[in-house]
C-alpha cells in the first residue's frame, strides 16, 4: 500500500538496509532435533537483492538477534554490511551514516516490528512488511503486499529498480 512520494524517495536508494526476522523471514523460529535453529528464506528474495546489488545497490542486515541462519543466507547473497544482534538499531544507522559513503535520503529501510522504528523514523524510504506491526506502518512511506519472508523484500527491490528505470534494462538480460 503506498503511500504518496515513495516514488520519489525510492529514486534516490543507494543502501537497502533489511531487518532479517520478520522480513527476510516470515518471523517464526524453529529448532530440529539438535537444538539448532531454523528458518525460512524465499528464493524470489534473494534473487531481488542480487539484481539490486547488479544495478550498483549496496544492500545490508540489520537484525536484532544473532542467528547462523542469517549469517549463512547474508554470505550467500554477498551482503558484507552485517550487523546482529543489535540493541539499537538507530545508532548503527547513525554510524553507517558517519561513514560518508551514504546520506539519509539514500538508505531504504524493510522492518515489521517496534524495534525497527528508530531506524525507520530516521532514513529517506520506510517500509514495512504487510504483516509489520500497526506502529511501523503508520511510520512508513510504503508498505508492501507481501508479508515477510514471502516475497516483501523482493517487491522493494522491484519498486526502487522501477522508480530508477532499471528494471528494464535488467529484464533485456534474461530475454
Amino acid at each position: 500500500m503506498p503511500k504518496k512520494g515513495w516514488k520519489h524517495r525510492a529514486k534516490q536508494v543507494r543502501l537497502l538496509l533489511l531487518d532479517a526476522d520478520g522480513v527476510l523471514t516470515d518471523g517464526r523460529l524453529g529448532y530440529d532435533g539438535e537444538g539448532r535453529e531454523v528458518k525460512f528464506f524465499h528464493i524470489r528474495d534473494g534473487l531481488g537483492i542480487r539484481l539490486l546489488q547488479q544495478a550498483g545497490i549496496t544492500v545490508g542486515i540489520l537484525t536484532g538477534r544473532r542467528s547462523e541462519s542469517v549469517a549463512i543466507r547474508a554470505r550467500e547473497l554477498g551482503i558484507d554490511l552485517f550487523f546482529e544482534a543489535v540493541r539499537n538499531k538507530g545508532q548503527v544507522l547513525e554510524s553507517i551514516l558517519g561513514e560518508g559513503k551514504f546520506r539519509r535520503e539514500q538508505v531504504c529501510f524493510v522492518g515489521d516490528d517496534v524495534l525497527d522504528l528508530s531506524v525507520l523514523s530516521r532514513v529517506g524510504l520506510a517500509v514495512a512488511v504487510a504483516d509489520g506491526v500497526p506502529e511501523v506502518k503508520e511510520v512508513s512511506h510504503y508498505i508492501t503486499q507481501r508479508p515477510g519472508g514471502q516475497g516483501a523484500v523482493r517487491e522493494v527491490c522491484e519498486l526502487i529498480l522501477k522508480a530508477q528505470k532499471k528494471w528494464d534494462q535488467i529484464l533485456r538480460k534474461y530475454h
